[in-house]
Formats: C-alpha cells, structure tokens, sequence
C-alpha cells in the first residue's frame, strides 16, 4: 500500500466524520462512552477547514484512513481533531498526520502546534508524548487556549482528566 498525505477532495468530507465516528468508539474501550458518542464535526464545519487549507488526509492507496484539523490559538497552530481509522491504526498515520502538521506550522511561522488531550488515554496523551509534546502548566496557557479548555469543560469534557499540550516547531532540531 502506498500513503500520502493531502488535503482531502469536497466529495471525501463525509469520509472524515465515519473515520472520526470509528475512532472514537475506541473510547468505549476505555470507560469513556459519553465521548465515543460525541457526534464528529458536520459537513459544514469541515468544509470551512477544507476552505481554509486547514485539513489533510492520509491515505492508504488514495483512499482516507485518518485525518488533522488545525485551528489558530494564540498565534500557534492548534491540533483540533487527529483521528486514524482503528482498522489502518499502528501503521504511522497518526505520526504521519502530527509531523505534516508541524511542517504547516514551521512552514506558516507558527512557533508551536498545541492540543487539548485526555491525560491518560494511551492514544491521547502519552502517544502526544512519544511525538514531543509537553504538558503546558496553567501559567504557560494563553487566553484563547484557557477559552477553548473552558469551552470543552461546558460541552462535558472533564477538566481534571484532560491537559494542555505543547510542541516546539521552530526548527527541525525539534523534531522526534
């Protein structure tokens, strides 16, 4: 099978909400239910990332396994959404997706990618980990990602089982 990364076709934004919809009932698996039946994105809200250059798929033999949204917060770029099929998952799409990321924000001028992520859910924060990012301290978050965690507590997201991440992007010294 051959992968690459790219932005995904208009036809292909239903796609992404069955893959994000697949990966997330692996959260079932993890006592977590209620986020397993969180609905994905609508076409609406993807088709406004696909018009704004901000979503990429990865693909196996061109067809989407997996999929990164990116948002602006506080002048970094911000991993909204990463999601990987669970039937193409270990096979580096995930990794694949983060390190194009991070190339769009170094090629941007975005110092850093951040991400909001359950603390400890295998393929959440420690995956994060193993990829350089950093749990950020209170301290460190700005006012637009202190907005979005508060904005995820409103919608039902545990605060006390969530945390802020960080990646340096400046250079290609910071990359695993």
């Amino acid at each position: 099978m051959t992968s690459s990364i790219r932005p995904p076709g208009a036809t292909e934004i239903e796609t992404l909400r069955d893959i994000e919809r697949a990966a997330g009932a692996l959260f079932i698996d993890v006592g977590m239910a209620d986020v397993a039946a969180d609905e994905p994105f609508s076409v609406d809200e993807l088709t406004v990332y696909l018009r704004d250059e901000r979503v990429w798929v990865v693909t196996d033999d061109d067809v989407p396994v997996g999929y990164a949204l990116v948002d602006i917060v506080d002048g970094n770029a911000h991993l909204e959404q990463l999601s990987v099929d669970p039937r193409h998952g270990r096979r580096g799409h995930g990794a694949a997706l983060l390190a194009h990321v991070c190339d769009w924000a170094r090629a941007n001028a975005r110092p850093a990618v951040t991400l909001t992520t359950f603390e400890h859910v295998p393929w959440n924060a420690p995956y994060y980990a193993r990829n350089g990012f950093v749990v950020m301290a209170e301290a460190e978050l700005g006012t637009e990602l202190r907005r979005l965690r508060d904005e995820e507590t409103r919608h039902g997201l545990d605060p006390t089982i969530r945390v802020v991440m960080r990646r340096e992007v400046g250079s290609r010294q910071n990359d695993p």
